[in-house]
C-alpha cells in the first residue's frame, strides 16, 4: 500500500498507479482537445458564421468519456459524494464492512453494465451500424467507451477493496 505522489490517493500498488496514470492523461487530453473544439465551433459560428458540422458528435462522445473516466479518478480520490454524517457516526469496524459491502454491490452492477453495454458495442460492430451523422462514425466506436468506463471503475473499485482489506491507518 502506498500513497500516489500526484494525486496524494491511497494507492494499492502500481498497477493502480499507472492505469490512474493513463487515466489521468486520456482524460486530460479529452478535455483540452473538448476546449479547444468548443471553443473553436463557437468562434467559428459568431465570426464567420460558419460551423464544423461535427462538433456537436464529437463533443458528445467526449463528455462520455469524461464522465466515465472522471467517476473512475473521483472514486480512486475518495471525491465521491458520501453522506458523512451518518457513515461517521458508524463504528469503526462495522463502517470498513458497510463499505466493503457498497463495493462489492457497485463491483456487481459494473460488471453487469460492461457486459451489457459490451454487448451492445459488438452488436452495432457486427450488424455495420453508423451515425446518422455527418461523420458516419462507426457506433461500436463511440460505444466502447461505455464499456471500457465501467471497466475502469471496476478496477478502481477493486482497489478500494483491496484497501479496506489492509489495515492501514484509520479506516475511512
Amino acid at each position: 500500500m502506498s500513497i500516489d505522489k500526484e494525486t496524494g490517493a491511497v494507492s494499492a500498488g502500481p498497477v493502480f498507479d499507472i492505469l490512474a496514470g493513463v487515466t489521468r492523461i486520456a482524460t486530460g487530453t479529452v478535455l483540452i482537445a473538448l476546449v479547444i473544439l468548443v471553443c473553436g465551433e463557437a468562434f467559428l459560428r459568431g465570426a464567420f458564421n460558419y460551423s464544423f458540422g461535427f462538433a456537436e458528435e464529437v463533443t458528445g462522445y467526449f463528455v462520455v468519456m469524461l464522465t466515465f473516466f472522471g467517476a473512475a479518478l473521483a472514486l480512486r480520490r475518495g471525491a465521491l459524494f458520501q453522506v458523512n454524517f451518518l457513515f461517521g457516526e458508524i463504528p469503526g469496524p462495522a463502517r470498513i464492512w458497510l463499505k466493503r459491502l457498497f463495493i462489492v454491490a457497485a463491483l456487481f452492477v459494473c460488471a453487469v453494465l460492461a457486459w451489457k453495454t459490451y454487448g451492445l458495442m459488438l452488436s452495432s460492430l457486427e450488424r455495420g451500424k453508423f451515425a446518422p451523422t455527418v461523420l458516419r462514425t462507426p457506433l461500436w466506436i463511440p460505444q466502447l467507451l461505455m464499456p471500457a468506463g465501467f471497466a475502469v471503475l471496476g478496477l478502481f473499485l477493486l482497489e478500494q477493496l483491496l484497501l479496506t482489506a489492509r489495515k492501514f491507518g484509520k479506516p475511512n
